[in-house]
């Protein structure tokens, strides 16, 4: 200690002062787990499966939560599974995690790449699910430290956008208690592996697919005179959508429109009778989302007709079946459990802006009725620093999400994950 200088013993004070977690039985506890989750997540990344295909996937999740000692209800939705730990008096907690893989071919040559031609876990969710077990496994194991009841569920279908729905129009609500909280993480390619991201109120958007079927009047490319061309009106209707955002939504609000398939046709010289457009449209307000969608059809019209178009060739706009809402973080809870996090992890939390991507979590906020549920989504970031710093911060030098490229680094990713979700827990179930 006398050794130490005044300035060089203040900072490593300051160092142990800012680190709580370094010290901390959880943290400790979940580093020695760390060998045997590492190889679950091995296991769930070479064997990826689509949505509503989870199940392998589903019987190792119940297996293990069997093992700790929960209540497993498989089948829910589907492929989903509802996990029931009842720990004596207090509240509801709800966990959830998504398991379902995507429909890319992995190129990041790892030893444990996937083993399901055409299948990746491209979206990081064998993260989710080894993160949700791992925080299972703690949680088990410090029965004496909190008091209420653990539900914690494994969600089919989140990149379709079906996974929660289906879950809650199968009694998720009624067959089972009705949470005071719901918490899930989503990892991120745009932060260090081993961070913590959040967004205050709206962090995840309302996503809505709509069709547009162009109708004309088909005929000879030479003679357009005799015919109504739907591939010109189709392009008059593209440019016009894009003035919604531009034009018709507050500049401080916030949406996209995009038309990211056109399809009509068969041949260089023959007007087709019909196009169709294929739109993905995000926003976060449900005022602002109804604008949207209407603007939408105003505006397919009335191109139609300025063309000419008799009524009976109107365009056709149908909206999808898959709607997912957006998934908003609630207050009081969103600042009790980050200024844990900040606590606990001190300038690993970083406050984000929130995305145009969807995540089907926000369901949960309002699919078991009035009042709405509490509810928190934050961020893991899973970039391994050495890319990290190569990329000197700019993320578009950085595979994204949904990359065939992707490839978390697992150990701090998870760890932390862990940690977080622990944390969490076990503040909303205090001893009482």
């Amino acid at each position: 200690m006398a050794a130490l200088t005044r300035p060089l013993f203040a900072a490593l004070l300051l160092s142990l002062m800012s680190s709580p977690a370094a010290a901390d039985e959880i943290g400790d506890r979940v580093r020695a787990d760390m060998p045997s989750l590492l190889d679950l997540y091995r296991d769930l990344h070479r064997h990826p499966e689509l949505s509503n295909k989870e199940m392998r996937t589903s019987a190792l999740l119940a297996k293990e939560m069997r093992q700790l000692g929960f209540t497993v209800t498989t089948g829910v939705g589907g492929t989903g599974l509802v996990a029931m730990m009842e720990n004596g008096p207090g509240p509801v907690v709800l966990l959830r995690t998504d398991m379902d893989g995507l429909p890319v071919t992995e190129a990041t040559g790892l030893p444990y790449a996937s083993m399901e031609p055409g299948v990746m876990h491209a979206c990081g969710h064998d993260i989710h699910m080894t993160s949700w077990i791992g925080t299972a496994r703690r949680l088990a194991a410090m029965k004496g430290q909190w008091s209420g009841t653990l539900m914690m569920i494994a969600q089919p279908a989140e990149e379709v956008g079906r996974g929660a729905k289906a879950m809650i129009e199968d009694g998720l609500f009624t067959r089972f208690p009705k949470p005071a909280a719901a918490i899930a993480l989503h990892d991120a390619a745009d932060l260090p592996a081993g961070t913590i991201g959040y967004a205050p109120g709206y962090t995840f958007a309302n996503v809505d697919s709509v069709d547009i079927v162009v109708k004309g009047i088909g005929g000879h490319g030479a003679y357009p005179q005799n015919t109504k061309d739907p591939v010109v009106l189709a392009a008059r209707i593209v440019t016009a959508l894009q003035t919604i955002t531009a034009r018709e939504i507050d500049p401080q609000d916030a949406a996209v429109v995009t038309v990211g398939h056109i399809f009509g046709g068969t041949k260089r010289n023959v007007i087709p009778d019909e196009v169709t457009l294929e739109l993905t449209v995000r926003s976060y307000a449900a005022e602002t989302r109804q604008k949207v969608l209407d603007a939408i059809a105003r505006i397919a019209r009335g191109e139609a007709i300025a063309a000419g178009m008799p009524e009976d060739r109107m365009p056709i706009v149908r909206q999808g079946e898959t709607y997912t809402p957006a998934a908003f973080n609630t207050e009081p809870l969103t600042g009790r459990i980050i200024a844990l996090f900040e606590q606990r992890f001190g300038d690993r939390v970083q406050r984000k802006t929130p995305t145009m991507g969807g995540e089907d979590f926000g369901r949960y906020r309002t699919g078991a009725g009035s009042p709405d549920i509490p509810s928190l989504i934050f961020w893991l970031g899973a970039v391994p620093q050495a890319q990290w710093d190569a990329a000197g911060g700019d993320v578009t030098k950085l595979p994204s999400l949904h990359s065939a490229h992707w490839a978390p680094d697992p150990e701090p990713t998870i760890a932390a994950g862990v940690e977080a979700l622990t944390a969490a827990a076990l503040d909303l179930l205090k001893n009482p």
